[in-house]
């Protein structure tokens, strides 16, 4: 029923479909209950039982297949010659399964059937094979639908068909592969009463439900059909009452007018063929048509990447839904105040360089200010300059205009060159065209959010990356720096044949280190690896690495100032050595004309419960200044010439900080410290602990 989809049109068209109100309105309509129930059981919905009625066919299929289904036969139903020439006569069929489908259920309570809603879906799908029959032979079949519902009918079917609607019905549902007799009590529900007293009792519910539609309460038929079921004349009469008054009611909810002189069947031979299409189809036609155009437009939209590609497939779709002989889309420049052209279609070259600015007046620029479908042509009035020039780019004798609006934002106009003579047909789909401009906007908006954020995204990654280059840059100069020393250092020895083991050694795991540094570049960001630490021998380690490549000058002291216990710390030891390395470099480098550099450590520290090692350095430098204090851990601008790049204190602060550490620097003009806490693993011996009393750190 035209009437029941435009409902269910209007359920669909929400972002959060009503499930339940949705569920409702099928139960209504046997045309949309069997797709229903024919998709739910198909072999690419159902997973383990097959659902045998409305509400676990809903459920198998979800609120977005059902959606999607309910729009698919709305299109269908419109653009079907046969359905669309049937018109209100689908009342008739309509009252009839909907009151056999309330009996249905009624009879199923009375008599104890254990599965009512199957009894339900049973009544309201008995007399499916009637449209199957009609959706199949439109032609042949046209005066059969129209006719009263009884053994002459089927009479006729077989004689002209060779088969009946019963027949028709049951094989459609067989299909399903349902464990229900729901396909017998269709097939069956025109057998002599004689046959059925001993069949299934949804066969005779639905035998019963049916004879109520055309039968009075005396008529034997009905009678013999109740006895059936066991019913008594008073059961009999408040079951035909009440599916009476509940069809009553569904078609005034429903805008169905069942009232009209010609609703009752004629017979089969008497039916003629189907009035002409309704304002409910009408009405349905255009909602489609909208939804649509909306929807899939919207889906073609999304799918492409990019302003330019998207810009095509807009001009593209438009050409072919609503012929426009060529079309033009301008644009509202960064500014807002200047429509621009697009190189989009044949004349891209004169579109790329054409603007209509707002405030120059014209139809155009009224369609952009006022956010409203603009017809453009030379009847009688005469259109401004940049109108008549879009006239001629599009060759064509009109233009139809439309703004792009999406979150009450005007973002340009789309144009369609068009006859004379469409306009009258643009006019009556001025909807359509409101709907397809509206996703166009929709998808342009998205498209340049998006080109925005991949733009931020790219600029951000090559920030990223920069800057890891950079550390890196830095951080390989320190074991290339010890590499290059110790090589001088190896060939001192190898000259006097002196033992280079430890050298060898020394060079490998620097090697190594510049492996690490390097591979780290891929993760942006200093990676710390798993395990632990002897602070005490890190130390010492980088301390003889400066002593003995010669790279402390010789008016620089280093000493060390390390308690004899060893101190575990929750960081691998090439960490703890980058740490140590930027800090005595910077220390040298802080004493251009001597002093004393003292590293050392102060045991276990307890920082709001937490324990910590302590290891410090200081230097005897003149102290670093107050600006530089301010962004000290921050990569900044090197004072101290092309071969340094102000990253050392960054990477150092950044490494503490990976590790779970803290570290503060003090200065004066006597010298500058920096303490760091470095984190003690959880399993620290607690005789080691005992040992050595943590001190408690504010």
């Amino acid at each position: 029923m035209p009437q029941i989809i435009s409902k269910m049109m209007e359920h669909c068209q929400t972002d959060e479909i009503d499930m339940a109100g949705l569920a409702e309105l099928i139960a209504k309509d046997a045309g949309m209950a069997a797709r229903i129930m024919e998709a739910a059981n198909s072999s690419a919905s159902h997973r383990n039982a097959r659902p045998a009625n409305l509400e676990q066919a809903l459920g198998a299929l979800g609120a977005s297949m059902v959606k999607t289904m309910v729009i698919s036969e709305s299109v269908a139903q419109v653009f079907d010659n046969s359905s669309r020439s049937s018109g209100a006569d689908l009342r008739s069929f309509w009252k009839h399964s909907f009151a056999s489908a309330v009996a249905a259920r009624m009879i199923a309570a009375k008599i104890g059937y254990p599965h009512i809603e199957e009894a339900y879906l049973a009544g309201l799908l008995h007399d499916i094979g009637r449209l199957a029959l009609f959706a199949a032979v439109p032609g042949e079949y046209a005066s059969g639908f129209l006719a009263r519902d009884d053994e002459s009918l089927c009479a006729l079917e077989q004689r002209t068909l060779q088969i009946t609607h019963p027949a028709a019905g049951a094989s459609m549902i067989e299909r399903w592969n349902l464990d229900s007799f729901l396909a017998d009590s269709v097939l069956y529900h025109h057998e002599p009463p004689a046959r059925l007293e001993k069949a299934h009792p949804l066969i005779r519910i639905v035998f019963l439900a049916h004879r109520f539609a055309g039968h009075g309460q005396d008529d034997p038929e009905l009678q013999a059909a109740a006895s059936l079921c066991g019913i008594d004349a008073a059961d009999l009469a408040s079951i035909h009452d009440h599916a009476t008054e509940q069809a009553g009611k569904a078609a005034e909810d429903l805008g169905i007018d069942t009232t009209d002189d010609d609703l009752e069947p004629a017979s089969a031979e008497q039916a003629t063929a189907p009035p002409a299409q309704d304002n409910a189809r009408q009405k349905l036609t255009e909602q489609v048509r909208n939804l649509v155009l909306a929807s899939e437009a919207g889906r073609s939209f999304g799918r492409r990447q990019g302003e330019a590609a998207l810009l095509g497939t807009v001009s593209r779709s438009a050409r072919v839904l609503f012929n426009f002989a060529d079309t033009a889309i301008l644009l509202l420049n960064d500014t807002g105040y200047l429509l621009t052209g697009t190189s989009v279609g044949e004349h891209r070259k004169r579109l790329a360089e054409f603007s209509i600015p707002l405030g120059a007046g014209g139809a155009i620029a009224e369609t952009a200010l006022q956010r409203r479908v603009t017809f453009i042509s030379h009847d009688g009035n005469l259109p401004g300059v940049a109108e008549e020039q879009l006239l001629r780019i599009l060759g064509t004798e009109c233009l139809v205009c439309l703004p792009l609006v999406s979150e009450g934002r005007c973002l340009g106009v789309f144009i369609g060159g068009a006859a004379f003579g469409q306009l009258a047909d643009f006019r009556r789909c001025e909807g359509s065209l409101q709907a397809f401009a509206a996703q166009a906007a929709i998808a342009l908006k998205t498209a340049a959010s998006e080109q925005g954020e991949a733009s931020r995204r790219i600029a951000s990654v090559t920030e990223e990356y920069r800057e890891a280059s950079r550390r890196v840059a830095h951080e390989v100069n320190n074991p290339l720096s010890i590499i290059k020393n110790y090589l001088s250092v190896l060939d001192r020895k190898l000259a006097k044949q002196e033992p280079v083991s430890a050298e060898i050694s020394i060079l490998n795991e620097e090697i190594d280190r510049v492996g690490q540094i390097i591979g780290g570049l891929a993760d942006l960001q200093p990676v710390s690896r798993e395990g632990t630490a002897e602070v005490n021998r890190v130390i010492s380690d980088v301390i003889r690495l400066f002593r003995d490549t010669g790279y402390v000058p010789a008016s620089v002291r280093i000493m060390d100032r390390l308690q004899d216990q060893p101190f575990e710390i929750d960081s691998d030891g090439d960490t703890l050595k980058q740490i140590m390395v930027n800090l005595i470099k910077n220390a040298i480098e802080a004493l251009p004309d001597g002093g004393e550099i003292e590293i050392g450590n102060n045991g276990l520290v307890n920082r709001d419960g937490l324990l910590y090692v302590e290891i410090w350095i200081k230097d005897t430098g003149p102290g670093i200044s107050p600006e530089v204090m301010a962004n000290l851990f921050s990569p900044v601008r090197s004072t101290k010439g092309e071969a340094h790049r102000g990253l050392g204190l960054s990477i150092v602060h950044g490494l503490v900080k990976k590790i779970h550490g803290l570290i503060i620097c003090r200065s004066n003009k006597e010298g500058t410290a920096f303490e760091i806490l470095l984190p003690v693993p959880s399993r620290t011996d607690q005789a080691i602990v005992s040992q050595s009393p943590a001190r408690n750190s504010a």
